[in-house]
């Protein structure tokens, strides 16, 4: 088992470090290749709209010189070997300094974001496993497939309306209060619990018709202490699995919904930073996302182990 741990975490370490060189090598090739004069966007964030002009952009052009050069892209790998992710070419603060204020408001989000979906998924999903065919059944399926094809940006704008115009129980955008996170959250929560609904639901199905579910039926135990003794870590595993995989997502849900929401977390500040051509911080929030996906994988890998009974048995 230890052993087997260990392989996991090694292998995620070297994924960690192909990761970081990808994510540096694509987020600059594409601040590279997109259209318009970069230090003329950088100046107008600097200076506002209203006051860009030859002068304040030679100003910055003198000051930080070419940020798309092969010397900018090479020196900031030489920094990212030394644990530094640069400067910011807007606000001149340090990339690390940046998304360690906006990382907390998206790790805030995000999860609250899973357990509300873990609060709604699982459930819904183990239910209509334990009655397959039945009208909660075949609502659940429809519901889920429903709002697994329904786009987060469509959602959130159907909540904003319902939630924030019509009923005025909740804020449409904002941050500071705990009534700003509600919508946000759930718009995201949606998603992932139509996901975990379905997998919960297929994995109880499996396990009904598994032999160690009639054995233990056999045995004289009752469904309710079938599903509590051994079906929960069996739907616990693809369940953690599916989360994992759902991360990608979660992380392109954030940047949809942070912005809509005008939540000021690291998705936010990725659409900012690609707007005003702001390379250093592309790179640094692209790579710190990147390597959440990384880590979140890790952690489920090695939790999906530990509840496995396969692998705790060896």
């Amino acid at each position: 088992m230890i052993k087997s741990l260990s392989g996991a975490l090694a292998w995620r370490l070297a994924q960690a470090g192909v990761v970081a060189i990808l994510v540096g090598v694509l987020s600059f090739a594409m601040m590279r290749a997109l259209p318009g004069d970069m230090i003329f966007r950088i100046a107008a964030a600097r200076f506002g709209y209203d006051n860009v002009s030859i002068e304040n952009a030679e100003l910055v052009r003198s000051q930080i010189g070419d940020p798309t050069g092969f010397a900018a892209f090479f020196g900031w790998l030489a920094g990212l070997l030394q644990g530094d992710l640069g400067t910011s070419l807007v606000t001149g603060e340090t990339v690390f300094a940046e998304i360690a204020h906006q990382f907390g408001a998206t790790a805030e989000l995000a999860g609250i974001a899973i357990l509300l979906s873990l609060f709604i998924g699982p459930p819904l999903g183990l239910w209509a496993g334990l009655h397959p065919g039945g009208w909660f059944d075949r609502a659940t399926v429809v519901m889920a497939s429903i709002f697994k094809a329904t786009p987060q940006f469509l959602l959130g704008l159907i909540l904003i309306v319902v939630f924030a115009t019509m009923l005025r129980v909740f804020p449409a955008a904002g941050h500071g209060d705990a009534r700003h996170l509600i919508l946000p959250a759930l718009t995201l929560a949606i998603g992932l619990a139509a996901n975990t609904t379905r997998i919960t639901r297929e994995a109880v199905v499996q396990a009904k018709a598994s032999d160690w579910w009639r054995f233990a039926r056999w045995k004289g135990l009752s469904e309710r202490q079938v599903v509590m003794r051994h079906g929960m870590r069996h739907v616990a595993v693809p369940v953690l699995t599916l989360i994992a995989a759902q991360f990608v997502t979660l992380m392109e849900g954030v940047v949809v919904v942070e912005t809509i929401f005008g939540w000021p977390g690291i998705g936010h500040a990725l659409v900012h930073a690609v707007f005003h051509r702001d390379v250093p911080m592309v790179q640094g929030t692209a790579l710190v996302m990147g390597l959440a996906f990384v880590l979140v994988n890790a952690l489920a890998d090695i939790a999906a182990r530990l509840l496995d009974p396969r692998e705790a048995a060896r």
